[in-house]
């Protein structure tokens, strides 16, 4: 069956995040002040997989390999 799964991968908690630094600045300059920000990569993988629980342990395994650094990385797999 065809899954669609959506991976979501941020910097974890007190990793420096200078893009989301230099973001913020600017939202700022432009009159949007903020009190936080992060950034986050968004990856949506089409696969073919025997059921939901199957899709969702192959792009766990897709951020284990490749996709996230655990060390620095935390990652949301949902799959519809």
């Amino acid at each position: 069956m065809r899954y669609i799964v959506t991976i979501t991968i941020a910097l974890k908690e007190g990793m420096l995040n200078p893009e989301a630094r230099v973001i913020r600045h600017a939202l700022t300059n432009l009159g949007f002040p903020t009190e936080d920000l992060s950034t986050a990569r968004l990856f949506r993988v089409t696969l073919d997989a025997a059921d939901a629980a199957a899709a969702r342990e192959e792009g766990a395994r897709m951020c284990e390999r490749l996709l996230a650094n655990p060390v620095i990385h935390h990652y949301t797999i949902e799959v519809t």
